[in-house]
């Protein structure tokens, strides 16, 4: 079943005295995948500036202004309609899985050259990721699964229950290995801990970064506070997507916006600014289902 999501991010940033100038990338614009389309997309900015659109090297859409005039206050609203959970209508077909696998693969086969060669930058250690941290925990997990594609629920459920979620315990600077030690975290911190055992196992495994619509039945007209939500995509053969925070399947209350190794690939919003220090940041996400 499809959902349809209209989607309402604000970001303000509040500075303590006037701003000269301010250099942004924002990346809050939902994809069309083969089960998500994007009916429609905006990206609004004040104070008013031209902003520019291009596709980054993991395939996100990043729009990208600059603001010249002394300003106290930066707003960047995104706005969206989207079609989640569609029946592969859209988009490019999924991607094969290896010869006589039927889109599964044997860990040997995770383990040829061609396979690693061709998924490297998930298999390779990123900013917030040290898979060889976490080499213990992989080979413990691993044992029992005859396949890569049983061991991905596995590190899924290990992580899931590694971590007390609590808003504000870690930041966005926080490693897989320091939420792991500190118990503590969000949803970054869950799937970056998915990830780096994934990737300790040498399963490719790769940071979406989107939204979640809470409520399971909502109802069309309902709106709902939300937030930026991660999860993980690995590879057995074929990509598969699996929430760790929320231990949901992957579907229609999930919208897809962007791809990468880690957070530091896919942060909604980074810049730089000249003026003096001090500065506040409010987000609000609203989330509301159409049909």
């Amino acid at each position: 079943m499809s959902w349809r999501l209209e989607i309402n991010h604000v970001t303000r940033y509040d500075y303590d005295r006037p701003v000269v100038a301010s250099y942004n990338e924002a990346r809050v614009t939902p994809l069309t995948t083969p089960t998500q389309m994007v009916i429609d997309a905006r990206v609004a900015v004040r104070p008013p500036a031209e902003v520019f659109a291009y596709w980054d090297y993991w395939g996100t859409l990043v729009h990208a202004f600059d603001v010249h005039d002394p300003h106290r206050s930066l707003t960047v609203t995104a706005k969206a309609l989207v079609d989640t959970g569609v029946n592969e209508a859209v988009g490019l077909p999924r991607q094969p899985g290896l010869a006589g696998t039927a889109n599964e693969a044997t860990w040997a086969e995770l383990e040829s050259p061609a396979i690693e060669d061709l998924y490297y930058e998930f298999l390779a250690p990123s900013r917030y990721i040290a898979p060889s941290e976490l080499g213990k925990v992989a080979a413990e997990l691993s044992r029992g699964c005859a396949t890569p594609a049983e061991a991905v629920p596995a590190v899924v459920d290990w992580a899931h229950g590694q971590l007390e979620y609590g808003p504000g315990s870690t930041h966005v600077h926080t490693s897989a290995v320091e939420a792991w030690r500190a118990g503590r975290g969000v949803c970054q911190d869950f799937t970056h801990l998915s990830l780096a055992v994934l990737r300790a196992m040498r399963i490719p495994a790769r940071y979406v970064s989107g939204y979640f619509y809470p409520k399971a039945a909502g109802e069309p007209g309902l709106k709902v506070l939300g937030e930026s939500h991660a999860w993980v995509e690995a590879w057995t053969g074929a990509w598969s997507s699996y929430d760790p925070t929320n231990r949901v399947p992957v579907g229609e209350r999930h919208v897809v916006v962007a791809r990468g190794r880690d957070y530091a690939d896919v942060s909604p919003l980074r810049g730089i600014y000249s003026g003096p220090p001090g500065s506040s940041t409010d987000v609000t996400v609203e989330l509301t289902r159409r049909k």
